[in-house]
Order: structure tokens, then C-alpha cells, then sequence
């Protein structure tokens, strides 16, 4: 059993009504670092595609790993120009949808980050406070991608230690600074989400980056599964909610990696600009990785 008051934690750094999170690391030097990275204007998209399914195809909230995150109601109009137009219902927390959680996710003992009750922050109405309102500005800042499955997909009962990510830096030639933007592979996007067991961070890595200011993670992959009840995942029951960290999931990283193998260098400006859609717990996102 893992004790609450050693994991790693935000709550009262930035002030008790903080809504960045470590976003509050991203400043004007790390996004000034973050320009000099693009050499080339040569950029990679992480995003999983999707293909919408019209409406009537199935229930307006998929669940299943197989169903489309997006239904699609076509619709004409034909005033004052004839055009096409739709309606789209979005489910954001899916994963064939690479979306981007808000602060107000997760809910950790009845609070969610920075330790507000829950009650005072998700109302029936929406999100009041550490919602999506904090994505506005979009996130710009150096992205690094730790690919641990460059040889082949992470073991499916491996949890990754902070020992992991020191050796791909080592290998990959790059160190994760304080503001950046971690992007790490598992190399399981064929295969994810399918109810098999998966492999994914521990805890111990959760303190790495938290020790290294890491400002966003994005994954293929991020906690493990199936979860041990008893201690509380690294990435949606440590990072998110305790350090205020907000998570990429869903993330396709393979052409990432094969641009960062054929460049030889895995830091880039990495830019995620979602919808500006407020009070929400999670948005669509498209992350960019620029070189």
C-alpha cells in the first residue's frame, strides 16, 4: 500500500485556486527553447485519426474500444447558398480519441487538484474550476519523446521506473528539462485498449517527472492495466490530480518516432492547440511535433 503523503504533489504551489497545473512551467524561456528546435518546419502529428459513424449506428456514448468516439448527424441548408453542413457528438474521454484531460478529471478522497472539493468545482452546469478554460492559450512549449518501444513493444507486465526513463535518454541522446512536454512510446497502438492486460508507468516514474518538471505527458500508453486497487495509478491517480499535470491520452507515436530515428534527435517544438471549449473535464486535441 502506497502512503498518500509521499507521493508527489503540487497542492499549494501555485496558490489554492491554481488551474495550470505544471502548464505553470511552460514559461517564456522554455517556449523561447522550444522555437530554436524547428530547423527544418518539417512537422509530425500525434493524433489517432477518427472515422465519425453516423448517428443512428449505435449509442451517442461508445465505450467500446471498437465504436467511434465521434457520431455525425448530416444536415443542408439552403439559405442563403446552397451547403452541407453536421452536427457532431463527441465523447472525449474514449480512447480511439487523443484528447487532452482537464485538472477537474479525476477526482482523488472527494477533491480534484489543487485539493478543492469536488462539489465546488464540477457542478451539474459544467466545470467552474480546473476545467478546460486552462487550455485557452493552447500549450507551446519542448517536446522529447522517450521511445521504449524502439525494439519492440514494452512487456505487457512492466512497469516502467524511473530507471527506464534515465536509460532512454542515455540512448536517445536527449534530458527531459523543467517545462517540457514528455512524449513516450510503448509501441502498443496496434494492440491497446482491447481488455488485455497493458503495461505503463509506475509510481516511481510519476516522482521522475515530477522531479524533472515535466509540464504535459503524452502516451500511447500511461498507467498500467489491470490496476492494483490499493495503490493508485501514476498517471490518472498521481499526476493528474496530485501534481495537476494534464495528460495526452490516446496518442499515436509511431511516425513520431520513425521521424525522430530518421533525423536522429528526439526533441522538437511540440504545440497542442484543442477547441477552445470551456468548462469541460477533457477536449479533442491535435498535438504537433515541430522540427
Amino acid at each position: 500500500m502506497t502512503d498518500r503523503d509521499e507521493l508527489p504533489s503540487n497542492w499549494g504551489r501555485w496558490g489554492d485556486d491554481d488551474e495550470l497545473g505544471t502548464l505553470n512551467l511552460i514559461t517564456d524561456e522554455v517556449r523561447e527553447r522550444a522555437a530554436r528546435e524547428v530547423r527544418t518546419g518539417r512537422s509530425v502529428s500525434l493524433a489517432v485519426p477518427i472515422q465519425p459513424a453516423p448517428v443512428f449506428s449505435g449509442p451517442f456514448a461508445p465505450q467500446t474500444a471498437e465504436e467511434s468516439p465521434v457520431r455525425q448527424i448530416m444536415a443542408y441548408t439552403g439559405s442563403p447558398a446552397p451547403a452541407h453542413a453536421d452536427v457532431m457528438l463527441f465523447t472525449n474521454h474514449h480512447t480511439l480519441s487523443t484528447h487532452l484531460d482537464a485538472l477537474s478529471h479525476i477526482v482523488q478522497d472527494g477533491q480534484v487538484y489543487p485539493g478543492r472539493p469536488v462539489g465546488e468545482s464540477v457542478t451539474m452546469g459544467g466545470v467552474v474550476h480546473g476545467s478546460t478554460t486552462a487550455f485557452a492559450a493552447g500549450i507551446v512549449t519542448r517536446g522529447v519523446l522517450l521511445d521504449l518501444g524502439a525494439d519492440g513493444p514494452v512487456p505487457v507486465d512492466r512497469a516502467i521506473t524511473s530507471q527506464d526513463l534515465d536509460a532512454a535518454e542515455e540512448r536517445f541522446g536527449v534530458r527531459v528539462e523543467s517545462g517540457d512536454a514528455l512524449v513516450v512510446r510503448f509501441g502498443w497502438m496496434e494492440t491497446r485498449y482491447r481488455g488485455n492486460p497493458m503495461p505503463g508507468m509506475a509510481i516511481d516514474a510519476a516522482r521522475w517527472m515530477h522531479d524533472r518538471g515535466v509540464s504535459v505527458y503524452a502516451g500511447d500508453l500511461g498507467d498500467m492495466y489491470p490496476q492494483r486497487p490499493d495503490v493508485p495509478s501514476a498517471m490518472h491517480g498521481v499526476a493528474l490530480p496530485r501534481m495537476g499535470m494534464p495528460l495526452i491520452d490516446a496518442v499515436d507515436a509511431d511516425e513520431l518516432a520513425a521521424v525522430c530515428a530518421e533525423l536522429g534527435r528526439y526533441s522538437f517544438m511540440f504545440v497542442a492547440a484543442p477547441p477552445r471549449i470551456h468548462g469541460m473535464t477533457g477536449v479533442p486535441v491535435n498535438p504537433i511535433a515541430v522540427f
